[in-house]
């Protein structure tokens, strides 16, 4: 295929007194000698013409991309944007909250439009409902040795290292639970990339029946799960919001009925919530609403306590469950509280119990994102840009590539004289812990052992917390709540 020199495809212009015509295959201009006043040589003019007579239209299923008109039916039938028909693992708002309209006024202000008033008062109930909760949370920042090449690699630059250090940290923090093992499906919410499940799948070598699901909303581009064609490792990329996946309808589950560990690196605000319930309410429950008996049982049924030992061994020999859940665990580094969401959140009987409803919980959300305003690029004085962001549910490919910097859009910059940088930053901070709070105390009645630590320095990543959980019964390492 060829362009002409007006298409946004022919880099820069051509030589002079040669054809204007793009030959798209060999990255070049047209090289022939064209007549004097003529813009294309004989053998192009006619191409030339027709395609500039060809008109270009928005795309009616996605207007960020353009067609040609005389081409649009045809385009119609394979966009990336047309609707495709549903999967079976698809029921919608499967995951979701409740609705209550009532809760929520029509107009909330924003915060830089509250009188100094009205910001003491939502201020006060925020340190009131925070008493009595640990501010300090205890390090748990490790690594793994699958990751040590990568990490002492030379090639790397600084966004590479902080990656690298957060998915070692996130992967010996999965290992000290005593969740990589064989014989299990290791769900990734906000895969992106799928890195995260890339590292563990490298660190668990080839252990038996491991299974990988990744599940991201948008289309990603330089995924690495395609790398991975091993025999005894399974990846599936499901491409669905959190919000509308039924795990029970995949067929992986279904039919091996293996145990489930949910993970993610900054899977952002409402997301966390919508997989929280995906796990614990929607899948672990219909075990119990069923009663089947899963695989791991059946084994037991079958084979002695010594075999099932050697078949684990096999694995990783210091990870062996205890007692087989339908959810084995979940590690989920935390991030963008400001992008939570009231009907979604399920820490709702948690904010009731303090008197708290969805007024304080939507001022409380956009007050969190103060909590990383302190090492902003642009003065405190002078920046008044926002930033926007891509509706996915991990917040970029991978996670916020900016290098631990943040430009909010919540008033930090509209009140002179009320509150210093270091206030905003505490009042952040405590934002955010209750909200987590909420999610530890849905967890705890789900009955799971719920922990938060931070598991990078703040100077890797300001969103430096790490959701972790495990069934009651299940035995771990310094479970902190």
């Amino acid at each position: 295929m060829a362009t002409s020199a007006t298409s946004p495809h022919a880099p820069g212009f051509p030589a002079e007194g040669r054809c204007g015509y793009y030959v798209e295959k060999k990255k070049r201009f047209c090289r022939m000698v064209v007549a004097a006043g003529k813009r294309f040589c004989g053998e192009h003019a006619g191409a030339a013409e027709e395609e500039d007579a060809r008109k270009r239209i928005l795309c009616p299923l996605d207007p960020k991309h353009t067609v040609y008109e005389d081409q649009l039916a045809k385009h119609l039938k394979k966009c990336n944007s047309r609707e495709k028909p549903k999967p079976d693992f698809y029921i919608q708002d499967i995951n979701a909250g409740l609705r209550d309209a009532t809760e929520i006024p029509e107009q909330l202000v924003p915060i830089s439009s509250l009188s100094e008033e009205q910001l003491e008062k939502l201020i006060k109930k925020l340190r009131k409902a925070s008493e009595g909760l640990n501010s300090t949370l205890k390090d748990h920042i490790m690594s793994h040795p699958a990751l040590h090449d990568a990490l002492n690699d030379p090639k790397n630059g600084d966004s590479a290292t902080k990656h690298l250090k957060q998915q070692a940290s996130i992967l010996g923090n999965i290992e000290n639970l005593k969740l990589l093992g064989p014989r299990r499906c290791f769900v990734e919410f906000g895969a992106g990339k799928g890195k995260l499940s890339h590292w563990v799948d490298i660190a668990l070598k080839d252990a038996e029946k491991v299974h990988f699901i990744l599940v991201e909303k948008v289309t990603t581009r330089f995924k690495v799960d395609g790398k991975h064609r091993k025999k005894n490792s399974v990846f599936e990329r499901l491409q669905i919001d959190i919000q509308h996946l039924c795990l029970n309808k995949i067929p992986v589950l279904r039919e091996e009925k293996l145990p489930v560990v949910g993970i993610g690196k900054h899977l952002c605000g409402v997301a966390t919530d919508l997989a929280l319930r995906c796990l614990v309410e929607t899948y672990a429950a219909s075990f119990e609403e069923r009663n089947e008996e899963p695989l791991a049982k059946r084994i037991k049924n079958d084979k002695t306590e010594k075999e099932i030992y050697t078949l684990a061994k096999e694995g990783n020999e210091k990870n062996v469950p205890e007692k087989w859940n339908p959810v084995a665990g979940i590690v989920i580094a935390l991030c963008c509280h400001h992008r939570c969401d009231w009907r979604h959140y399920v820490g709702k009987e948690y904010f009731r119990a303090l008197g708290l409803g969805a007024v304080e919980f939507h001022y409380f959300q956009r007050m969190s994102s103060w909590a990383t305003c302190g090492m902003r690029k642009t003065s405190l004085e002078t920046s008044n840009s926002t930033t926007k962001r891509q509706d996915n549910q991990n917040d970029d490919s991978e996670e916020h590539d900016d290098g631990g910097y943040r430009i909010t859009d919540d008033g930090a910059d509209c009140l002179p004289g009320l509150l210093s940088v270091e206030d905003k930053k505490k009042i952040g901070h405590l934002c955010k812990l209750l909200i987590d709070q909420g999610r530890i105390q849905y967890l705890q009645q789900k009955g799971f052992s719920p922990a938060l630590q931070y598991y990078t320095d703040p100077l890797v990543s300001l969103e430096n917390v790490l959701l972790t959980a495990l069934p009651n019964h299940s035995s771990s390492p310094e479970t902190t709540a």
